[in-house]
């Protein structure tokens, strides 16, 4: 019986893939346009920026390879404070912090992917919430090292690049966000349209085949873990970098939850599902919340409602389906 590696495909239909369209060059103007249009709301769009950073980094571990986690902002805590710990020790370069909470939560992501990838969905849901749940309530203690529930106070960032101070009106954290979120987004692509990212896929769709293909599928699906952990312990650094403060809300369940709804919204496994499912989700939980303070939620609960039933693959299912036949559309 002969086997074939992941490895050894042609990799032209790769490339194809992997080529820039249109669609997505429009779409990628949208930052520049709200920074013009929207200059009163910086503070808002650097969120949605960061926010979006967070779902994709969920989107490479659940979209791609299938992992469920419902702990998966135990990452993003792990991220925001290492990056205010490190600021408030003395090391505040915002790009040093960058890679710092990077290593950091990728670190913790391998170590306990050891125990994540055992098991079937529902101990992978069970073990993800709990290693959250546990970080949540260690952060709570720790009050000489996290500041508990009064959060982590006296963070200073120095200059980007020595040059560029974060202003109160929120242009350079915005600009700054918005980069790390394209430079990012620009790395997983090119992940996702590897052969590496093809056999996630594969394995998301049938595990038990890939093993004869030559996919070392726990090692894939590790990887795969790792990433997404570092990717959202960057996020977290942004948003401890950007606001200067860390809260313990960044550890809460609450914020895995919002993090499966956006992706649910915006649709899984495409990457710009993670995006636009963030815009529509905070765009959406904004102007409700000043609406009706009250009962927005309930207004949040019916667009969700109305997404499953008539964009069963959420708004970029839906946009896919529209604009299948026109030149340039994003696949």
């Amino acid at each position: 019986m002969t086997t074939h590696s992941i490895d050894g495909f042609d990799p032209g239909p790769l490339r194809n893939l992997a080529r820039w369209k249109r669609a997505e060059y429009a779409f990628w103007l949208l930052p520049v346009a709200a920074y013009f249009a929207l200059g009163e709301q910086l503070s808002l769009l650097s969120q949605i920026a960061i926010t979006a950073l967070f779902a994709l980094s969920l989107d490479l571990v659940l979209g791609y390879a299938g992992i469920v986690s419902l702990g998966h902002a135990a990452f993003f805590g792990i991220g925001a404070y290492a990056a205010g710990l490190m600021a408030a020790n003395g090391w505040n370069d915002p790009l040093a912090g960058l890679l710092g909470a990077a290593l950091i939560a990728a670190a913790a992501g391998f170590i306990t992917s050891f125990l994540v990838l055992r098991g079937s969905d529902l101990t992978r849901l069970m073990v993800t919430l709990g290693v959250a749940l546990m970080l949540f309530e260690l952060a709570n203690k720790l009050t000489r090292i996290t500041g508990g529930v009064d959060g982590l106070q006296g963070i200073e960032m120095k200059p980007l690049l020595g040059m560029f101070s974060f202003d109160l009106y929120g242009k350079t954290a915005y600009i700054y966000s918005v980069v790390v979120l394209f430079v990012l987004f620009w790395i997983a692509r090119r992940i996702v349209h590897s052969p590496f990212g093809l056999s996630l896929r594969g394995i998301r769709l049938n595990v038990q085949r890939m093993p004869a293909l030559g996919a070392p599928v726990n090692a894939r699906l590790v990887g795969a873990y790792t990433l997404g952990a570092a990717y959202a312990g960057i996020a977290g650094a942004l948003l401890t970098q950007t606001t200067q403060f860390v809260s313990i809300d960044v550890l809460s369940f609450s914020r895995s939850a919002e993090l499966l709804l956006i992706l649910v919204l915006g649709g899984t496994g495409s990457l710009y599902g993670a995006l636009i499912g963030t815009i529509v989700f905070m765009t959406a939980h904004h102007l409700l919340s000043g609406i009706n303070p009250q009962y927005w939620q309930f207004w949040l609960g019916m667009l969700l409602v109305l997404v499953v039933l008539f964009a069963r693959d959420g708004v970029m299912g839906g946009l896919r389906a529209l604009g299948k036949r026109l030149p340039g559309a994003v696949k």
